[in-house]
């Protein structure tokens, strides 16, 4: 599998000449996923499946924002697969959350 990098095309063409739309776009980003990944691992942690697939339902249109396309494919694959009480996907999930963590500090 190759490991898809997050970009900023989505929201540079969402925001068009609007650096501070851009800048926005990228702080709500910033200040959102560390709480939403967080409560993530607590509901997996505490085997809450049906919250932990609300949460992965919320993480994956941020990753389609990001450009993960395959990445959004497991998001959607993954919350299924917890409704039913499975946790199959979880490292390929959680392998796309670090991803989005390191670029999410460097942009």
């Amino acid at each position: 599998m190759i490991l898809e990098q997050p970009n900023l095309k989505y929201i540079k063409q969402l925001a068009g000449d609007d650096k501070a739309f851009e800048d926005k776009f990228i702080t709500i980003l910033k200040e959102e996923f560390p709480a939403e990944k967080e409560e993530y691992y607590m509901t997996l942690k505490e085997e809450r499946l049906q919250d932990t697939a609300l949460i992965v339902h919320k993480l994956k249109h941020k990753l389609n924002i990001l450009g993960l396309e395959q990445g959004y494919g497991i998001a959607v694959e993954y919350e299924e697969e917890l409704k039913i009480g499975n946790t199959h996907n979880s490292a390929s999930f959680e392998s796309i959350l670090k991803t989005i963590e390191t670029y999410l500090k460097i942009i």
